[in-house]
């Protein structure tokens, strides 16, 4: 399953760049694009922060909300 592209949808709907996302976050931007290009993953606590930012919550954000 590819979450990054689930990333950077609700980060383009939100209407922010990944350099406003990150610091929100206090991370390097690198860090963004790196989830959004399925290179790493975010910790538990970066994906609660993310579905705070973004306004969706954890499932829809890893793109597994049909299956719940």
């Amino acid at each position: 399953m590819l979450f990054g592209e689930n990333f950077k949808k609700y980060r383009l709907e939100a209407g922010l760049s990944q350099k406003q996302v990150a610091k929100m976050l206090d991370i390097y931007q690198s860090n963004i694009s790196d989830w959004e290009n399925d290179v790493s993953r975010p910790d538990y606590e970066k994906l609660i922060q993310l579905s705070k930012i973004y306004g969706c919550s954890i499932a829809e954000l890893l793109g597994i909300e049909d299956i719940i």
